[in-house]
Formats: structure tokens, sequence, C-alpha cells
């Protein structure tokens, strides 16, 4: 099953669309590495270590004033990503790295609403070098530095980009943008946003 992004509910104002994100199951992973490789693997550990971090509570953005608690997203029973329930918050996606540790973090949160701007209405303006903060549960922090910005189609949305592997920690802040198409309820774009940690 392939989950899908969905940042946003049906109704007149929001952020609504679908991307996917590709997943192997282990078993169907196993099933493609050859029995002899299996063997020789068997049993080994990588002299790398990472450093485990704390869960993710709170994002700062001081640039485009933005300070919410940090809600935990998950898949639903179709393989889509939750949403965030909350207008005002931002919520990060568990199937994506803890804030801090090698890989994107993924924190997705809405545009507006049909009462108005939502936390990240002013995403689309950030720049390189503006600062980033996630505070984790244990008080520790992990500071990001923004390192680039994209408006992408969302039939043309960059998987790869989003969630594929970093060696490096980073994060990928999305949401909507360009134009609203009444007729489905939802922004035709994302606004994707990268940063990396200082």
């Amino acid at each position: 099953m392939v989950p899908a992004l969905i940042l946003g509910l049906a109704g007149l104002a929001g952020c609504g669309g679908t991307t996917h994100t590709p997943t192997v199951s282990a078993s169907r992973a196993a099933a493609t590495i050859p029995r002899s490789s299996a063997d020789h693997a068997e049993g080994f550990r990588s002299p790398r270590t990472h450093p485990t971090v704390a869960l993710p509570a709170r994002l700062r953005i001081p640039a485009i004033g933005v300070d919410t608690p940090l809600m935990r997203l998950g898949l639903d029973a179709d393989g889509a990503i939750e949403p965030p329930s909350a207008w005002q918050k931002a919520g990060w996606y568990t199937g994506s790295a803890r804030p801090g540790q090698a890989g994107p973090a993924v924190i997705l949160g809405h545009v507006d609403s049909t009462s108005g701007p939502a936390v990240f209405y002013r995403l689309a303006r950030l720049r390189p070098g503006d600062v980033v903060v996630v505070t984790r549960i244990d008080g520790t922090r992990g500071t990001f530095r923004v390192s680039g910005r994209q408006q992408v189609a969302k039939s043309q949305f960059p998987t790869d980009l989003v969630y594929g592997p970093t060696l490096e920690p980073s994060l990928r802040l999305v949401t909507c943008g360009g134009t609203f198409d009444r007729r489905s309820g939802h922004y035709r774009d994302n606004i994707i946003v990268s940063a990396v940690l200082a």
C-alpha cells in the first residue's frame, strides 16, 4: 500500500490534495534479497551509531510568527497521512525522522481555514537563513536554518525530495499554495520549505 499525504479537509478553504510516498513492506523487501546475500548479512552490526533524540513537541519560526505545539500524525485506515485536526497547530508525521536525527523530519500544517489564516499561512515568505526551532519533550532543542523553498503542483509532488533519506538531519515543512480551486475545495499547489540543522 502506498501512503498518501493529505494536507487538508474538503471544504470552502484550507489545504487539500494528495501526494504519494512509496513504501515497501518488510516481507517484500526480504523477498528481493538473494538467499546467499541474506546469509552474509545475518548478524551484521554497523560500526556507525546515530544519536537518538526525543520526540518533537513544539515548533517556532520567528520570521513568520509561528509558535505551535506539534501534533503527532500517523496514517488513517486508507494509508493516508492524517491532516492536523486543528487549523492553528502543525503536525509531525511519525513515519518520518525525528527532528535532529539523520533524515527528513516532515511537518505539515494548514494554510488557511473557513475562518481565516492557519498556522502555515506565511510559510511561503520564508527565505534561506531563516531560523526554525523544534523543542523536544525532554526540553532539548534543534535549531535549523531554511535552505530552500519551492512551489509545486500537487500532481507533480516531489516525493523523493520530501521523504527520501538524507545523511544529515533536515526538516521538510509542507502546506498548500497557489490558486484555490473552488470546484474541488483545494489548492492546486504545495509549498515545501527545506531546512538543515544549524
